[in-house]
């Protein structure tokens, strides 16, 4: 019964977004995360090479969102570091040069969302879920369209993606911030 309840709530809640695909906007849409450096700090970064697309249907069934995020794009504003992250000792861009997210389920109402989908890391796909919340819609002043924003928050375990390198050191979970803005259609 309870199933039967939320599918009707995911397929029946009104879209506050125009059907259609919403293109990423780069310049106001980014990728972050945190992770416990020795247990006892974090250390901070983003990837700046992001690509993602907001496909909105007219129902909640119908809304697709997908990204492409290029791993060698780390910035944690150390250099060293970023270089280190990049070798084969923890992402291996070499041989995992992207992370990719497709989403399976949208659900929520307001301001309140959740997104679940798979997550690839190198041949490694994992489900993940997001807490979004929808920051509005707004008429851009400067003839670009409406833009639509939102912030999504979630964690996924290195292990998972057989990214365990120095256990101790780094912690296992990594907690994602996505900031992100879309231009209707």
């Amino acid at each position: 019964m309870t199933d039967d309840i939320t599918r009707e709530i995911t397929t029946t809640t009104a879209l506050p977004l125009a059907p259609g695909h919403w293109a990423m906007d780069p310049f106001h849409s980014s990728v972050n995360f945190t992770i416990r450096h020795l247990g006892i700090s974090r250390v901070r970064g983003r990837f700046t090479g992001v690509q993602a697309d907001l496909h909105v249907g007219k129902t909640l069934d119908e809304v697709r969102v997908s990204a492409t995020v290029d791993l060698a794009s780390i910035d944690t504003g150390n250099a060293d570091r970023d270089a280190h992250v990049r070798s084969a000792d923890l992402l291996d861009v070499a041989k995992r040069p992207t992370m990719t997210f497709r989403s399976t389920r949208v659900s929520g109402a307001g301001e309140e969302w959740t997104m679940e989908g798979d997550l690839t890391i190198g041949d490694v796909t994992r489900p993940v879920r997001f807490a979004v919340e929808f920051g509005g819609l707004v008429d851009v002043p400067i003839g670009t369209g409406r833009h639509a924003g939102f912030e999504a928050t979630g964690e996924i375990r290195r292990s998972d993606f057989g990214l365990d390198f120095a256990p101790g050191l780094l912690g296992d979970v990594l907690k994602i911030q996505l900031d992100m803005q879309f231009v209707e259609p």
